[in-house]
């Protein structure tokens, strides 16, 4: 395409650049979107579209040029602003970043991906959350009818562990937006998380009395059964939302657990069966001596990319940061050398897992392909929450580097089975894995799986990514 081309042929590959976005074919996407942005310079939505997708594939310097291009052209727009903050705060320039998004808020001062994002960088800089709430409580007293903004601060104080201040911020919320589904799905988790069991039901059945066919109000349902101890209600429900939902894991890792609730022997074949969870040492990447050598490469490149003091906003860390890019994509000799290694430790795992009725066996066609890769770095104190992955086939921790604590009992152990739910009665962790520096585990995304606290005063360096059955 020549500069000279009509409006028509951009509008053209613009949508054909939405289609493939949107069936997950980003490179394609981003061939035409960059054909689109280079054929017209003075095109301020053809160089926003160019630097937002940019920007979902972490690549920071790129998306930052072309966010920059967008601003020049339009300096009014906030959805370029919050394009541009973001590429700012992936290449670290974080001062500039909080510029960014506070100029994305003056031009929409309601503007809450804005609020949210700039929330989020300022609790991981700080982990402070009433310094993360700033400018929301600055946009909360000009507009107090807005139930979008309580609700977000709801949502900072949640993953702060903030609990009672996020009950009262969502009560409100609730209160300017009654019939909104959502916000009593966020009432009956932090209930949840309160310990507060008859409180969640009420607050998740009202949840789905106003939308019936929502599946997250279906699920806040059924969560708030197994709180409850009804685990037979919980399997017939979590069935009907499986039929409707096939490929969710998260409602199958709710599946498994009201049969372990049950004594079910079907959790056994979903869940403890041998060969579903393996662990292996990947062999020393070309290029280095010895795993150790490599393994000190790695950490400094990783500890590069962890600037933060705090998590992002619901993750299931606590006390540690995660990286913001994908590091399969990364260009680090030493990181992209990990992908390389690990290959052979999942093939193995994969081969062995044979013919069986669980969901993995079930999905397995030999092949294999990677998801976005993060790191997480944890201090001291730290942990992970029990969690499931409800996108993934199966997931994985490679360990990079340990504290001397996991000498010791089971700190900083990979654990699994202990919902990451509140359940009557409470389950404990059925299987654990002692992590090695080189070591790569692998298991079902849908098992419960978290870390134990661990104490001492070193870090814990870890990469994680996802796993689904290969094209």
């Amino acid at each position: 395409m020549t500069l000279s081309s009509s409006a028509q042929d951009l509008r053209t590959l613009s949508a054909q650049a939405r289609q493939y976005k949107a069936a997950g074919q980003l490179d394609q996407a981003l061939t035409l979107y960059r054909r689109a942005a280079e054929a017209d310079p003075g095109n301020a939505v053809a160089a926003h579209n160019l630097a937002a997708l940019l920007g979902d594939m972490t690549r920071f310097s790129e998306a930052r040029h072309w966010a920059e291009q967008a601003v020049r052209l339009n300096r009014e727009a906030p959805e370029s602003l919050l394009v541009l903050a973001r590429a700012q705060q992936g290449q670290g320039d974080f001062a500039k970043a909080e510029e960014s998004f506070e100029q994305a808020l003056a031009a929409r001062p309601s503007f809450i991906e804005a609020h949210h994002d700039l929330a989020q960088l300022r609790w991981m800089l700080s982990g402070d959350a009433r310094q993360a709430s700033t400018a929301i409580d600055r946009e909360m007293a000009r507009d107090p009818e807005n139930a979008a903004l309580p609700e977000l601060k709801a949502h900072i104080l949640r993953s702060a562990d903030c609990l009672e201040e996020a009950a009262t911020a969502i009560e409100r919320a609730a209160t300017l937006a009654p019939e909104a589904p959502k916000l009593r799905i966020v009432q009956s988790e932090i209930a949840a998380r309160q310990g507060k069991a008859d409180a969640q039901l009420a607050f998740a059945s009202q949840a789905l009395q106003l939308d019936r066919s929502s599946h997250t109000a279906a699920k806040a349902v059924l969560e708030a059964l197994l709180h409850c101890g009804r685990a037979q209600e919980a399997e017939d429900l979590a069935i009907r939302i499986l039929q409707a939902h096939p490929g969710d894991q998260g409602i199958v890792a709710l599946l498994t657990t009201a049969w372990r609730m049950r004594g079910d022997p079907r959790h056994e074949t979903f869940c403890t069966q041998l060969g579903l969870v393996s662990s292996g040492m990947i062999e020393t990447p070309s290029g280095w001596d010895d795993l150790p050598s490599y393994l000190d490469d790695l950490k400094a490149a990783l500890l590069r990319r962890h600037p933060w003091k705090s998590h992002p906003l619901d993750q299931s860390l606590r006390h540690g940061s995660q990286t913001q890019e994908d590091l399969t994509q990364s260009s680090d000799p030493a990181i992209h050398a990990l992908f390389v290694a690990i290959r052979p430790v999942i093939e193995r795992h994969i081969a062995a897992l044979g013919a069986g009725k669980d969901p993995v066996r079930m999905r397995s066609n030999g092949r294999f392909r990677l998801c976005p890769a993060w790191s997480v770095a944890l201090s001291p104190g730290g942990f992970h929450v029990d969690h499931v992955h409800p996108q993934g086939w199966m997931s994985s921790a490679f360990y990079v580097d340990l504290p001397p604590a996991v000498e010791r009992g089971r700190e900083g152990w990979l654990a699994f089975g202990r919902p990451g739910i509140p359940t009557r009665p409470a389950l404990e962790p059925f299987h654990y894995i002692r992590p090695q520096p080189g070591m790569l585990a692998i298991f079902p995304s849908y098992l419960w799986h978290g870390t134990e606290v661990f104490s001492g005063d070193a870090k814990r360096l870890t990469v994680a990514f996802d796993i689904l059955p290969g094209i």
